[in-house]
């Protein structure tokens, strides 16, 4: 399993992660996949003395993980960080045509990683971004994600980052349930689909 006893795992990333976080909910891990990952694993593990901590934020994009890098993670010490972004470097691109161009959003990925890695040591889990194509709307958002996702598998191979394929997992998914059943606007998760991303972490990390 990559964790160990007194563990500290940090959750990083958009809104997927936060889903109100900073109201205190469930100690501060808001209601979505991080506080059923938390939850069970350390219902699991209670003699891991585990600690999990939510720094996900709305809108926030892969640039701006890296700009409260300092504040939000470096500063309370995480031996174990999980990162879920990109998908809002996608939709900006459609709906307000602010475009993250491939190139720079993996760089500063890149960036983030090696801060991490260097400054805490820690151990680190990548979710790739993922995409249901409901509405239809969403179908045309392929062509700027996918190459987004392969960008995310490079870096977490090159940085050797336990990874969740979330994008197959919620495509497998809706083969089995329609895909209103797991994201109804194609992007933030039912609990269904909440339940979904805990299962594939827990999984990835050997809990």
């Amino acid at each position: 399993m990559l964790l160990k006893t007194n563990d500290h795992v940090l959750f990083y990333g958009d809104s997927i992660t936060d889903c109100d976080q900073a109201s205190g909910i469930n100690e501060g891990l808001g209601w979505g996949y991080a506080a059923m990952a938390a939850g069970t694993l350390m219902a699991r593990h209670p003699e891991l003395n585990i600690r999990c901590s939510n720094k996900g934020l709305s809108g926030y994009r892969v640039f701006d993980l890296e700009r409260r890098l300092e504040e939000l993670v470096l500063a309370i010490k995480p031996t174990v960080v999980s990162i879920l972004i990109g998908i809002n470097d996608t939709w900006r691109r459609y709906d307000q045509n602010i475009i993250s161009e491939v190139p720079a959003f993996e760089d500063c990925y890149r960036r983030i990683l090696s801060t991490i890695r260097r400054e805490l040591s820690a151990g680190l889990v990548i979710c790739e971004p993922f995409l249901l194509p409901i509405p239809a709307d969403r179908a045309a958002w392929r062509q700027d994600l996918d190459p987004r996702i392969a960008a995310v598998r490079r870096v977490a191979m090159d940085y050797g980052a336990t990874y969740v394929p979330l994008d197959g997992i919620f495509a497998a998914a809706a083969c089995r349930r329609e895909m209103e059943y797991w994201a109804p606007d194609g992007v933030h998760p039912t609990a269904a689909g909440h339940g979904l991303i805990a299962q594939a972490w827990l999984a990835a990390v050997g809990a």
